[in-house]
């Protein structure tokens, strides 16, 4: 279980009520799996809608004394100038457009799948859309940051998601990625991709965790951006 590979068990899946023409595939935070956000899924669902939790191989952590613990790359520091695992995080990306692939071959378009994550997921899935080829149909970033910030030109990029629209969410209480580091991140997506598209929603008391209200914007969101096709 080594190794940044998709060792892992498979995703933890809410199957669509029925037939499903579109998908949210979320990755979890450091040291967490799929199964919790599965269950969050389950709760905010549209019927048309598949969702996909991953669980993260497990790897050292230099963060946590080279703890084992499931990670999508490694982390030895969450401030914006810390070193970052530049060789990981490609490599976790490459996970994740695969499994965006995958959904493609099942019959669903890229543009109607919704990336997002938590934390170390979220900053994975924020990567991810602004490097895959893969058009996209939206970002849900909650409590976490654009990893490797610095290998982007400054300003506009020309990717194929330059328009993609991106929830993104941070407690105002956030001891481990603090809300500047959130805020951060919000400007420099809005000095790269369409700043029109991009909305940062904070929430007052709310720690590196989540809550109702939180989800009921990410279900709101999805519903706009995934909207039933039959």
């Amino acid at each position: 279980m080594c190794g940044n590979n998709m060792s892992a068990p498979l995703p933890a899946i809410i199957p669509a009520a029925r037939k499903a023409t579109a998908a949210v595939i979320f990755l979890h935070g450091l040291g967490d799996t799929g199964h919790g956000w599965a269950e969050a899924f389950a709760g905010i669902r549209s019927p048309h809608v598949k969702y996909i939790c991953p669980h993260a191989p497990v790897m050292p952590v230099s963060l946590n004394m080279n703890m084992a613990m499931p990670s999508w790359f490694d982390i030895i520091g969450l401030s914006p100038d810390a070193q970052e695992d530049e060789v990981g995080i490609k490599q976790a990306a490459e996970n994740v457009k695969a499994l965006i692939d995958q959904e493609v071959k099942n019959g669903i378009p890229s543009n109607r799948i919704i990336l997002g994550g938590f934390s170390q997921g979220g900053a994975l899935s924020l990567y991810t859309a602004l490097t895959t080829p893969q058009k996209l149909g939206g970002v849900v970033a909650l409590s976490c940051w654009l990893p490797l910030r610095t290998s982007f030109p400054q300003g506009a990029i020309s990717c194929v998601n330059k328009d993609i629209p991106v929830l993104q969410c941070h407690g105002d209480c956030d001891p481990l990625v603090p809300l500047m580091f959130g805020s951060l991140t919000s400007e420099k997506l809005k000095s790269m991709i369409n700043p029109a598209n991009v909305t940062f929603k904070t929430y007052s008391g709310m720690m590196h965790s989540s809550c109702i209200e939180e989800m009921m914007d990410v279900k709101q969101f999805i519903e706009k951006q995934l909207p039933p096709v039959d």
